[in-house]
């Protein structure tokens, strides 16, 4: 093989590393963009869910609180605290 035969080949191949190396820059970039895209969605996603946690503990505070309980007893199956007469006091 001559060196002007070598120089051709040298710089094909070169050429074809450099097309390759290229294209995967470009394929790298491309996944990164997507990931971030991604990481983006999944942080919007999080940051809803922590509100709707914090508008269930916020309920659950509200419901096992005792004067709310009291209150639904009195509302719907209509549960008072009873007059003095109606009170009997049992001892052993």
């Amino acid at each position: 093989m001559t060196g002007q035969a070598r120089y051709t080949a040298a710089a094909a191949v070169l050429a074809i590393f450099a097309l390759l190396s290229a294209v995967l820059s470009v394929y790298a970039r491309h996944e990164s963009r997507k990931q971030f895209a991604e990481l983006q969605q999944l942080t919007a996603e999080r940051d809803e869910l922590e509100v709707e946690w914090g508008k269930l503990q916020l309920e659950q505070s509200t419901q096992s609180n005792l004067s709310h309980v009291e209150e639904l007893a009195r509302k719907r199956i209509g549960m008072r605290t009873p007059d003095m007469t109606e009170v009997e006091v049992v001892i052993q």
